[in-house]
Protein backbone atom coordinates (compact mmCIF):
# COMPACT_ATOMS: atom_id res chain seq x y z
CA UNK A 1 0.00 0.00 0.00
CA UNK A 2 1.28 3.80 -1.09
CA UNK A 3 0.08 6.85 -0.17
CA UNK A 4 -0.06 8.84 -3.61
CA UNK A 5 0.57 12.11 -3.96
CA UNK A 6 -2.49 12.72 -6.31
CA UNK A 7 -1.19 16.42 -8.03
CA UNK A 8 1.28 14.24 -9.61
CA UNK A 9 0.54 11.68 -12.06
CA UNK A 10 0.68 8.54 -10.62
CA UNK A 11 1.01 5.81 -13.09
CA UNK A 12 0.25 2.41 -12.39
CA UNK A 13 1.31 -0.92 -14.89
CA UNK A 14 1.26 -4.32 -16.04
CA UNK A 15 3.58 -6.38 -18.31
CA UNK A 16 1.02 -7.69 -20.48
CA UNK A 17 0.87 -11.36 -21.99
CA UNK A 18 2.56 -11.34 -25.10
CA UNK A 19 -0.88 -12.94 -26.64
CA UNK A 20 -2.69 -9.72 -25.40
CA UNK A 21 -4.57 -7.64 -27.55
CA UNK A 22 -6.10 -4.96 -24.71
CA UNK A 23 -5.59 -4.44 -21.24
CA UNK A 24 -8.00 -3.30 -18.95
CA UNK A 25 -7.95 -0.59 -15.87
CA UNK A 26 -10.51 -0.65 -13.18
CA UNK A 27 -10.28 2.21 -10.89
CA UNK A 28 -12.01 1.79 -7.49
CA UNK A 29 -12.69 4.77 -5.57
CA UNK A 30 -13.83 4.19 -2.05
CA UNK A 31 -14.90 0.93 -2.42
CA UNK A 32 -17.13 2.11 -5.63
CA UNK A 33 -15.85 1.10 -9.00
CA UNK A 34 -15.67 4.18 -10.95
CA UNK A 35 -13.79 4.16 -13.89
CA UNK A 36 -13.14 1.27 -16.31
CA UNK A 37 -10.03 2.29 -18.74
CA UNK A 38 -9.16 0.26 -22.00
CA UNK A 39 -6.24 0.02 -23.81
CA UNK A 40 -5.11 -1.71 -27.25
CA UNK A 41 -1.88 -2.91 -27.97
CA UNK A 42 -0.33 -2.51 -30.95
CA UNK A 43 1.11 -5.93 -32.01
CA UNK A 44 3.08 -5.23 -35.37
CA UNK A 45 6.45 -5.81 -34.72
CA UNK A 46 6.59 -6.66 -30.87
CA UNK A 47 8.08 -10.11 -30.33
CA UNK A 48 7.91 -9.32 -26.53
CA UNK A 49 5.41 -8.84 -23.55
CA UNK A 50 4.60 -5.04 -23.39
CA UNK A 51 4.78 -3.02 -20.35
CA UNK A 52 1.35 -1.00 -20.53
CA UNK A 53 0.85 2.38 -18.03
CA UNK A 54 -2.08 4.09 -16.93
CA UNK A 55 -1.71 7.64 -15.37
CA UNK A 56 -4.58 7.54 -12.28
CA UNK A 57 -3.93 10.59 -10.40
CA UNK A 58 -6.54 13.18 -11.58
CA UNK A 59 -9.28 10.46 -12.02
CA UNK A 60 -8.80 9.41 -8.26
CA UNK A 61 -8.30 12.98 -6.96
CA UNK A 62 -11.63 14.18 -8.54
CA UNK A 63 -13.12 12.27 -5.38
CA UNK A 64 -11.40 14.23 -2.60
CA UNK A 65 -13.83 17.12 -1.30
CA UNK A 66 -11.17 19.43 0.75
CA UNK A 67 -13.26 20.35 3.80
CA UNK A 68 -11.62 22.79 6.70
CA UNK A 69 -12.07 20.17 9.15
CA UNK A 70 -11.38 21.32 12.54
CA UNK A 71 -9.94 18.57 14.12
CA UNK A 72 -7.27 18.23 11.65
CA UNK A 73 -8.04 14.53 10.20
CA UNK A 74 -6.05 14.07 6.86
CA UNK A 75 -8.56 13.79 3.88
CA UNK A 76 -7.69 10.97 2.05
CA UNK A 77 -9.30 8.78 -0.77
CA UNK A 78 -9.09 4.86 -0.91
CA UNK A 79 -8.17 3.65 -4.23
CA UNK A 80 -7.74 0.07 -5.61
CA UNK A 81 -6.01 -0.56 -9.48
CA UNK A 82 -7.20 -3.85 -10.90
CA UNK A 83 -5.61 -4.35 -14.49
CA UNK A 84 -6.21 -7.22 -16.72
CA UNK A 85 -4.67 -8.22 -20.30
CA UNK A 86 -7.29 -9.79 -22.64
CA UNK A 87 -7.12 -11.80 -26.01
CA UNK A 88 -9.28 -8.97 -28.12
CA UNK A 89 -9.08 -5.29 -28.17
CA UNK A 90 -11.43 -3.22 -26.14
CA UNK A 91 -11.38 -5.39 -23.46
CA UNK A 92 -13.13 -8.56 -25.42
CA UNK A 93 -12.07 -12.14 -25.37
CA UNK A 94 -10.66 -14.34 -22.47
CA UNK A 95 -8.50 -12.53 -19.57
CA UNK A 96 -5.11 -14.00 -20.29
CA UNK A 97 -3.18 -13.88 -16.54
CA UNK A 98 -4.50 -12.70 -13.11
CA UNK A 99 -5.38 -9.44 -12.47
CA UNK A 100 -3.00 -6.86 -10.88
CA UNK A 101 -4.19 -5.54 -7.68
CA UNK A 102 -2.94 -2.39 -6.13
CA UNK A 103 -4.53 -0.83 -2.64
CA UNK A 104 -3.17 2.58 -1.98
CA UNK A 105 -4.70 6.36 -0.48
CA UNK A 106 -4.70 8.87 -2.27
CA UNK A 107 -3.72 12.46 -0.95
CA UNK A 108 -4.63 16.13 -2.19
CA UNK A 109 -0.68 16.16 -1.80
CA UNK A 110 2.66 16.81 -4.39
CA UNK A 111 6.17 15.70 -4.94
CA UNK A 112 8.44 18.26 -6.75
CA UNK A 113 10.79 17.72 -10.12
CA UNK A 114 13.25 16.76 -7.98
CA UNK A 115 11.49 13.55 -6.11
CA UNK A 116 10.62 11.90 -9.51
CA UNK A 117 8.16 9.76 -10.86
CA UNK A 118 4.86 8.33 -8.64
CA UNK A 119 6.08 10.71 -5.25
CA UNK A 120 4.41 8.76 -2.57
CA UNK A 121 3.62 10.73 1.21
CA UNK A 122 5.91 11.50 3.35
CA UNK A 123 8.80 11.76 0.97
CA UNK A 124 11.06 10.36 3.61
CA UNK A 125 10.98 7.44 6.62
CA UNK A 126 7.98 7.27 9.01
CA UNK A 127 7.07 7.62 11.36
CA UNK A 128 6.86 11.32 10.83
CA UNK A 129 4.81 14.68 11.29
CA UNK A 130 3.28 15.66 7.93
CA UNK A 131 5.64 19.08 8.06
CA UNK A 132 8.50 20.39 6.43
CA UNK A 133 11.27 19.19 8.50
CA UNK A 134 14.50 21.03 9.33
CA UNK A 135 17.12 19.55 7.00
CA UNK A 136 20.11 21.41 8.76
CA UNK A 137 19.15 19.36 12.05
CA UNK A 138 16.77 17.27 10.87
CA UNK A 139 14.10 17.79 13.65
CA UNK A 140 10.87 19.28 13.34
CA UNK A 141 9.63 23.01 14.97
CA UNK A 142 6.33 24.64 14.72
CA UNK A 143 5.64 28.21 15.49
CA UNK A 144 2.97 29.63 17.51
CA UNK A 145 1.59 32.15 19.93
CA UNK A 146 1.45 31.70 23.58
CA UNK A 147 -1.35 30.43 25.43
CA UNK A 148 -2.35 29.27 21.58
CA UNK A 149 -3.28 25.38 21.18
CA UNK A 150 -2.92 23.49 18.68
CA UNK A 151 -2.60 20.26 16.00
CA UNK A 152 -0.23 18.26 14.29
CA UNK A 153 -1.11 15.46 11.66
CA UNK A 154 1.56 12.62 11.40
CA UNK A 155 2.12 8.77 9.75
CA UNK A 156 3.25 6.10 11.99
CA UNK A 157 5.64 3.73 10.95
CA UNK A 158 2.12 0.64 10.04
CA UNK A 159 0.90 3.87 7.75
CA UNK A 160 -1.70 5.30 10.20
CA UNK A 161 -2.67 8.45 10.34
CA UNK A 162 -3.08 10.10 13.63
CA UNK A 163 -3.37 13.66 14.70
CA UNK A 164 -0.86 15.17 17.81
CA UNK A 165 -2.53 17.82 19.53
CA UNK A 166 -0.80 20.33 21.79
CA UNK A 167 -1.78 23.06 24.35
CA UNK A 168 -1.56 26.43 24.96
CA UNK A 169 1.82 26.02 27.60
CA UNK A 170 3.16 23.11 25.50
CA UNK A 171 7.03 23.93 23.97
CA UNK A 172 7.29 20.36 22.57
CA UNK A 173 5.33 17.21 21.98
CA UNK A 174 6.27 13.61 21.10
CA UNK A 175 4.56 11.19 18.74
CA UNK A 176 5.60 7.88 17.88
CA UNK A 177 9.16 8.81 19.70
CA UNK A 178 9.86 12.05 16.73
CA UNK A 179 9.77 15.30 18.85
CA UNK A 180 8.55 18.19 17.65
CA UNK A 181 9.53 21.65 19.31
CA UNK A 182 7.27 24.61 19.35
CA UNK A 183 8.43 27.48 20.16
CA UNK A 184 6.29 30.43 21.57
CA UNK A 185 6.12 34.23 20.12
CA UNK A 186 4.78 36.84 22.28
CA UNK A 187 2.54 39.18 19.46
CA UNK A 188 0.50 40.82 21.90
CA UNK A 189 1.69 44.32 20.43
CA UNK A 190 -0.31 43.71 17.55
CA UNK A 191 -3.20 41.41 18.84
CA UNK A 192 -3.54 38.13 18.97
CA UNK A 193 -1.38 37.04 15.65
CA UNK A 194 -3.84 35.99 12.47
CA UNK A 195 -3.64 31.99 11.65
CA UNK A 196 -3.30 30.80 7.97
CA UNK A 197 -4.49 26.93 7.90
CA UNK A 198 -3.54 25.72 4.63
CA UNK A 199 -3.87 22.23 2.45
CA UNK A 200 0.75 21.65 2.94
CA UNK A 201 2.81 19.32 0.35
CA UNK A 202 1.99 16.54 2.23
CA UNK A 203 -1.77 17.11 1.86
CA UNK A 204 -2.83 17.73 5.56
CA UNK A 205 -4.16 20.76 6.93
CA UNK A 206 -1.36 22.95 8.29
CA UNK A 207 -0.97 26.39 10.54
CA UNK A 208 1.25 29.18 9.88
CA UNK A 209 1.12 32.14 12.07
CA UNK A 210 1.18 35.58 11.39
CA UNK A 211 2.60 37.44 14.50
CA UNK A 212 3.09 41.18 13.42
CA UNK A 213 0.73 43.52 11.75
CA UNK A 214 -2.50 43.19 9.54
CA UNK A 215 -3.77 45.20 7.34
CA UNK A 216 -7.45 45.10 5.85
CA UNK A 217 -8.85 46.47 2.68
CA UNK A 218 -12.49 46.26 0.88
CA UNK A 219 -12.31 47.22 -2.87
CA UNK A 220 -15.05 47.57 -5.03
CA UNK A 221 -16.42 46.82 -8.24
CA UNK A 222 -19.44 47.28 -10.38
CA UNK A 223 -21.06 48.13 -14.08
CA UNK A 224 -23.06 51.19 -15.33
CA UNK A 225 -25.61 52.56 -18.19
CA UNK A 226 -26.69 55.69 -19.03
CA UNK A 227 -30.43 55.92 -18.39
CA UNK A 228 -32.98 58.39 -20.09
CA UNK A 229 -34.57 60.55 -17.00
CA UNK A 230 -36.64 63.23 -18.94
CA UNK A 231 -40.42 62.90 -18.28
CA UNK A 232 -43.00 65.05 -20.58
CA UNK A 233 -45.98 66.50 -18.32
CA UNK A 234 -49.06 67.36 -19.53
CA UNK A 235 -49.24 71.46 -20.70
CA UNK A 236 -45.40 71.72 -20.11
CA UNK A 237 -42.22 71.63 -22.17
CA UNK A 238 -39.92 68.40 -21.36
CA UNK A 239 -37.98 68.34 -18.30
CA UNK A 240 -36.31 65.87 -15.44
CA UNK A 241 -34.94 65.97 -12.28
CA UNK A 242 -31.77 67.28 -11.36
CA UNK A 243 -31.84 64.44 -8.36
CA UNK A 244 -32.79 61.97 -10.47
CA UNK A 245 -29.07 60.36 -11.61
CA UNK A 246 -29.17 59.51 -15.31
CA UNK A 247 -25.42 57.57 -14.92
CA UNK A 248 -26.68 54.27 -13.58
CA UNK A 249 -24.86 52.02 -11.08
CA UNK A 250 -26.00 48.20 -10.61
CA UNK A 251 -24.28 45.06 -10.18
CA UNK A 252 -22.32 46.40 -7.11
CA UNK A 253 -20.04 43.65 -5.64
CA UNK A 254 -17.20 43.88 -3.21
CA UNK A 255 -13.96 41.92 -2.28
CA UNK A 256 -11.88 42.34 1.03
CA UNK A 257 -8.24 41.94 1.26
CA UNK A 258 -5.95 41.00 4.26
CA UNK A 259 -2.35 42.04 4.52
CA UNK A 260 -0.10 40.19 6.54
CA UNK A 261 3.08 40.36 8.39
CA UNK A 262 4.92 36.75 9.31
CA UNK A 263 7.22 38.07 11.89
CA UNK A 264 10.39 37.31 12.37
CA UNK A 265 11.30 33.28 10.85
CA UNK A 266 14.34 31.33 11.01
CA UNK A 267 15.55 30.67 7.11
CA UNK A 268 14.54 26.67 7.40
CA UNK A 269 10.83 27.80 7.71
CA UNK A 270 11.07 29.11 3.99
CA UNK A 271 9.86 25.88 3.09
CA UNK A 272 6.58 26.35 5.22
CA UNK A 273 6.14 29.86 2.95
CA UNK A 274 6.60 27.86 -0.28
CA UNK A 275 4.00 25.40 0.56
CA UNK A 276 1.82 27.88 1.21
CA UNK A 277 2.21 29.56 -1.97
CA UNK A 278 1.55 26.63 -4.02
CA UNK A 279 -1.41 25.56 -1.51
CA UNK A 280 -4.80 25.34 -3.25
CA UNK A 281 -6.66 25.35 -0.10
CA UNK A 282 -6.16 27.75 2.27
CA UNK A 283 -8.02 29.19 5.17
CA UNK A 284 -7.67 32.61 7.49
CA UNK A 285 -9.18 32.35 11.25
CA UNK A 286 -10.32 35.75 12.10
CA UNK A 287 -13.53 37.66 14.21
CA UNK A 288 -16.55 38.57 13.04
CA UNK A 289 -18.73 40.53 15.51
CA UNK A 290 -16.62 39.16 17.77
CA UNK A 291 -17.14 35.80 17.08
CA UNK A 292 -14.24 33.20 15.75
CA UNK A 293 -14.58 32.42 12.31
CA UNK A 294 -12.59 30.18 9.63
CA UNK A 295 -13.24 31.65 5.97
CA UNK A 296 -11.60 30.79 2.61
CA UNK A 297 -8.87 32.59 1.42
CA UNK A 298 -7.02 32.68 -1.76
CA UNK A 299 -3.23 33.38 -2.08
CA UNK A 300 -3.40 37.04 -3.80
CA UNK A 301 0.49 37.41 -3.80
CA UNK A 302 1.92 35.64 -6.76
CA UNK A 303 5.54 35.19 -5.83
CA UNK A 304 7.38 35.66 -2.94
CA UNK A 305 11.57 36.28 -3.08
CA UNK A 306 12.94 33.99 -0.59
CA UNK A 307 15.09 35.71 2.22
CA UNK A 308 17.95 34.23 3.68
CA UNK A 309 19.68 35.22 7.10
CA UNK A 310 23.04 36.27 5.21
CA UNK A 311 21.34 37.86 2.59
CA UNK A 312 18.30 39.58 4.98
CA UNK A 313 19.62 39.12 8.61
CA UNK A 314 15.72 39.10 9.61
CA UNK A 315 13.74 37.01 7.35
CA UNK A 316 9.76 38.70 7.22
CA UNK A 317 7.78 37.94 4.50
CA UNK A 318 4.20 39.99 3.98
CA UNK A 319 1.43 38.57 2.06
CA UNK A 320 -2.02 39.46 0.91
CA UNK A 321 -4.71 36.94 1.24
CA UNK A 322 -8.15 37.76 -0.75
CA UNK A 323 -11.63 36.25 0.57
CA UNK A 324 -12.69 33.75 -1.85
CA UNK A 325 -16.16 34.82 -1.85
CA UNK A 326 -18.06 38.05 -2.38
CA UNK A 327 -18.47 40.52 0.43
CA UNK A 328 -22.58 40.77 -0.69
CA UNK A 329 -24.01 37.73 -0.27
CA UNK A 330 -25.19 36.19 -3.82
CA UNK A 331 -25.27 32.09 -3.14
CA UNK A 332 -27.96 31.19 -4.89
Amino acid sequence: MANLALRNPQFKFITANVLAKSVVCRLTIDGTLRYTLTKNIITTGFAAAQTINFDIAELARDYIEIVYKGDYVPQKVDIVTNLKSYTLVNGGGAAIDEPTSETDIGFEAYGTFEEGVNPEVPFRSKPTYLIPINEDTDTFTIFAPNNTAGKLPNITSSNTLVVTPYSGSDTSVTSNGVVCNIKRIDCTKYGEGKRIIYINKYGVQQDLWFFLKESKNLSRSNEGYKSNTITYPSGSSATYSVQNAPNKVFNTQGKQSHKLSSGYYPEFANQQFEELLLSEYVWLSTLRKGVGVVIPVKVKTSNIAFKTSVNDRLIEYTIEFEEAFDYINNIR
